[in-house]
């Protein structure tokens, strides 16, 4: 059974950082694109970043791009991301993500984790 589980996530003042986890299990993700979305309250849910398969890609949304860093572990079965320069409007339930393709530019998604509460005070 595959699962994907965040952590990281929390209360945090405007400028802070946080670095969120996402532990895959259940099968082998090196093979597959992974990212992170975010969905804020009575708003539908929004890409944040991806990587390829063999890590040597990555992508972001213009919101966060240059503060928002993703990476996956040597194992390739954890996914972070670290989050700088944080603002209110970051503020948002972060989901991991598995893509169905190797690709970064992938958006198939298969596979969801729960998700994690992050706020950001002004």
């Amino acid at each position: 059974q595959v699962q994907l589980v965040e952590s990281g996530g929390g209360l945090v003042q405007a400028g802070g950082s946080l670095r969120l986890s996402c532990a895959a299990s259940g099968q082998t993700f090196w093979n597959f694109g992974m990212g992170w979305f975010r969905q804020a309250p009575e708003k539908e849910r929004e890409f944040v970043a991806s990587i390829s398969a063999n890590s040597r890609s990555t992508y972001y949304a213009d919101s966060v791009k240059g503060r928002f860093t993703i990476s996956r572990g040597n194992g390739k079965n954890t996914v972070y991301l670290q989050m700088n320069s944080l603002k209110p409007e970051d503020t948002a339930v972060y989901y991991c993500a598995k893509f169905q393709e190797p690709s970064v530019l992938s958006r198939r998604v298969d596979y969801w984790g729960q998700g994690t509460q992050v706020t950001v005070s002004s």
